[in-house]
Parts: structure tokens; C-alpha cells; sequence
């Protein structure tokens, strides 16, 4: 179902050939659904929650119904592939953790693709597949949160008329 929006796609690069396979899913399900995107890289998993709470701190991702934004919602993309040591829990749990937390204080859609893995051919496995990978689920979550939030938003304006 195509959806006028213009998403924010921030991801993450510490794995370049599973960032490239989930990223190109997401294009591919974006160019399907007919929203436009502009892309924001970063080194790792831990930087997407800091370049999310800046973008909306400066205004471009609305927190409000009432104030206009240049993104209608976020697509975050990813990999944590576990390792020898504690790391990955951190990595996992604290990204997790603070993008839950400022997209549901700020009533931002957001469609996660951050994988967390064991082995990087599990992480294969999941980014590729073009509109059938994970990059492209997180743009499919994005824009069924979108709708909800439309829907929210057009009843709240009916019940104030």
C-alpha cells in the first residue's frame, strides 16, 4: 500500500556488506511503497540512537502532531554480531534500549534493523533478500506505525471538530 512520506534512514556501518544487503532491502521496499528517504551514516550501533535523538532535537522528526518536520519516521539499520567478550550485550541492550526510549517519547515511527546475531552468515541470512530481508521489514514497521499515527491524529482533529 503506498504512503506519501519521507523517511530518515540512519545506519549503521560497522559491518559495511550487511549494512550494503540492508540497505539495499530497505530502497527496495521504499521504492515500492513511493516514499523518499535520504540516508545518514554512522560507525556503529551505538552512534544510531545519538543521531536520532539529534535529528529530533533539531526539529526534523516531528514529536508532535502539530509541528511540521522534513522526516514522517526512521528506519534503523544495523548489525551486532556477538563476540568474545561482554560487548555485544552492551551494544544490543543500550542501542535497543535508547531507541525505544526517544521514539516513544517523541511519537516518532520507527522501523528497527538492527540485527543482533551469533555468527555473521546468521547475519547474511537475514539482510539479504532484497524486499524479502530485514531492511525492508524495518520499512514495512515504519510505515504501518505511520499509518496508525495518521489515523490517531486525523480522529483527534475529528473529535476537536
Amino acid at each position: 500500500m503506498r504512503i506519501k512520506a519521507h523517511l530518515l534512514v540512519i545506519e549503521a556501518r560497522y559491518y559495511d556488506d550487511i549494512g550494503t544487503l540492508l540497505l539495499d532491502g530497505a530502497a527496495a521496499e521504499m521504492t515500492a511503497s513511493g516514499v523518499t528517504w535520504d540516508v545518514v551514516g554512522v560507525p556503529g550501533a551505538l552512534e544510531v540512537p545519538q543521531v536520532l535523538a539529534q535529528a529530533t532535537a533539531n526539529g526534523l522528526i516531528p514529536s508532535t502532531a502539530d509541528v511540521p518536520a522534513k522526516y514522517d519516521g526512521v528506519v534503523v539499520l544495523g548489525c551486532v554480531i556477538r563476540g568474545e567478550t561482554s560487548h555485544y550485550d552492551i551494544v544490543c541492550g543500550q542501542s535497543n534500549h535508547w531507541l525505544n526510549e526517544i521514539a516513544v517519547a517523541a511519537g516518532i515511527p520507527l522501523g528497527n534493523a538492527i540485527l543482533t546475531v551469533d555468527t555473521a552468515a546468521q547475519a547474511k541470512a537475514r539482510a539479504e533478500g532484497g524486499r524479502k530481508g530485514k531492511g525492508a521489514d524495518a520499512v514495512r514497521a515504519c510505515l504501518a506505525v505511520l499509518r496508525h499515527a495518521r489515523a490517531f491524529e486525523a480522529a483527534a482533529l475529528e473529535s476537536d471538530a
